[in-house]
């Protein structure tokens, strides 16, 4: 499959994840009596995921984050070269997300990106009030599983067909732990997405959600590798 057909897979597939997760927090989850919550937005990140790795996973692997890229290359499944492309196209699709979900929440009277818009923070920006201690432990730990799930679950020796709903199932349970805590990024692209409409603080703190998982990322990775790895069908 050509370069370009790929990153347009993760262009897409990280504008579903950037849309429907973020779009779950920002115009649903505390929606008047309705209000889906942190249980529902946990649900509709892993969903995003879920959805697309089905559609599109085929044809560019479905990492739809940099973490996960970073992690697939330590962990020796995904080509050094592809790296930037792909990291490029994530970040440009959950950008793309943040501006259509912006033109969306702004429609509403009294809308103010800067109260949040589903963006990550450490301190008076946690949802929770952890510190920036908390938050990168959490966000490297909760990555590093991440990435050695979807090596696990995707490797020749696992079931086939049901790697997406795992994936997507442990990224609704990273939410369901580390919401209170930073609203959960474990992806870089999910972060940028919506801190540039947020900005302020959350550009600021931004750095933290793009270390963090990318050293979590690498460390799944390597570790999958190195006590895990074997032969793929």
């Amino acid at each position: 499959m050509s370069i370009g057909k790929r990153t347009a897979a993760e262009f897409l597939g990280t504008f579903w994840l950037v849309f429907g997760g973020c779009g779950s927090a920002v115009l649903a989850a505390a929606f008047p009596e309705l209000g889906i919550g942190f249980v529902g937005v946990a649900l509709a990140f892993g969903l995003t995921v879920l959805t697309m790795a089905y559609a599109v996973g085929h044809i560019s692997g479905g990492h739809f984050n940099p973490a996960v890229s970073i992690g697939l290359l330590a962990g020796g499944r995904f080509a050094a070269r592809d790296f930037i492309p792909y990291v490029i196209a994530q970040v440009l699709g959950a950008i793309a997300a943040g501006g259509v979900l912006y033109l969306i929440a702004s429609g509403k009277p009294g809308f103010d990106a800067a109260a949040g818009f589903a963006s990550n923070g450490y301190g008076a920006l946690s949802p929770g009030g952890y510190s920036l201690t908390a938050a990168l432990v959490a966000e490297i730990v909760l990555t590093a599983f991440f990435v050695l799930i979807i090596m696990g679950v995707t490797d020749g020796r696992a079931p086939a067909g049901f790697a997406p709903l795992a994936i997507g199932l442990a990224l609704t349970l990273i939410h369901l732990i580390s919401i209170p805590v930073t609203n959960t990024s474990v992806n870089p692209a999910r972060s940028t997405g919506v801190a540039v409409f947020a900005g302020g603080g959350y550009i600021t703190q931004l750095w933290a959600f793009w270390v963090a998982p990318l050293i979590g990322g690498a460390i799944g990775g390597l570790v999958y590798r190195s006590l895990f790895e074997g032969p793929r069908r």
